[in-house]
C-alpha cells in the first residue's frame, strides 16, 4: 500500500481504527494526513494529525503510552485506516484502555470492570472479572479461593480440566468437548491471573511462534532444567 492508494477527505485527512494486534481490542479513533500516515510507517509509532491543534502528534509523546504499529491496513473504499499495533499502557486519555467504555445509554467509566464487555473481545472482559474477583470474599467466589490456594492448587485444577478434555476429545460429543475445553480455558486464565500474567502474554508467544513449522518453533526454544 501506498499513501496515493488512501482516499483523504477534502481536509487532506482520512480516519484510522487503532487495534490491538493481539487481542483484536479497539483502542481508539484518530485522524491522519499523508505526513502523519508516511512518519507512522516509517517509524512504527502511531502519529496521528490533531484537528483542534492543527498539528502532528505522536501517541505516547508525553504520556509514555506509545502504540507500535505492527501494519497498516485500508479499508476497500480506501477512506478509512487500521492501524494494528503493540500498545504500551491505556490509550484513552482517561486513563482506560480503549476509548470505547461507555454504552450508547451513557454507562460505563473508565475503571469500571463491567464496561469493558462492552468492547473488548468476551475473553478480555473475562480475564477483567478475574482479576476483579481478588477482592471478593473467598466464600461467595470460586475464583478468590483459588487464588488464595496458590499455585499447587491452580496447577492441580488446571491438570485435572486438561484430562477432562483429552478424555473428552476421545470418548465424548462435541457438545462436551466444547463444555470441558470452556473449563479449562477458564481455570487456565485464572492461573495465570494467580501469576500476574494476562492473555496477552500468552499470545505474545503465539505471535513470536507463527509462521514457524513445528520443529523449527521447538528448536528455537530454550531449554529449562526438567
Amino acid at each position: 500500500m501506498s499513501a496515493a492508494t488512501v482516499t483523504f477527505d477534502e481536509r487532506g485527512l482520512v480516519s484510522v481504527v487503532v487495534q490491538d494486534r493481539l487481542t483484536g481490542e479497539v483502542r481508539m479513533v484518530a485522524w491522519a494526513n499523508e505526513e502523519a500516515l508516511r512518519l507512522t510507517r516509517e517509524t512504527r509509532r502511531a502519529t496521528f494529525w490533531s484537528r483542534s491543534r492543527r498539528e502532528l502528534w505522536v501517541k505516547g509523546a508525553t504520556s509514555g503510552n506509545a502504540m507500535t504499529v505492527h501494519d497498516v491496513l485500508i479499508d476497500c473504499d480506501g477512506d478509512t485506516l487500521l492501524y494494528l499495533v503493540d500498545p504500551a499502557g491505556p490509550s484513552c486519555h482517561t486513563g482506560a484502555a480503549s476509548c470505547f467504555f461507555r454504552s450508547l445509554e451513557g454507562t460505563g467509566a473508565p475503571g469500571d470492570v463491567g464496561a469493558r464487555s462492552l468492547r473488548a473481545p468476551f475473553v478480555l472482559a473475562l480475564g477483567d472479572t478475574i482479576r476483579a474477583r481478588r477482592e471478593a470474599t473467598s466464600t461467595k467466589s470460586y475464583v478468590k479461593s483459588l487464588l488464595e490456594g496458590g499455585a499447587a492448587l491452580l496447577g492441580a485444577k488446571v491438570r485435572e480440566e486438561a484430562d477432562e478434555v483429552a478424555r473428552a476429545v476421545v470418548d465424548e460429543t462435541d457438545e462436551r468437548v466444547a463444555s470441558e475445553a470452556a473449563d479449562l480455558l477458564f481455570h487456565v486464565l485464572v492461573a495465570l491471573e494467580g501469576r500476574g500474567l494476562d492473555l496477552r502474554a500468552v499470545l505474545a508467544v503465539l505471535a513470536k511462534r507463527f509462521g514457524m513449522g513445528g520443529h523449527e518453533e521447538k528448536a528455537s526454544r530454550v531449554l529449562e532444567p526438567g
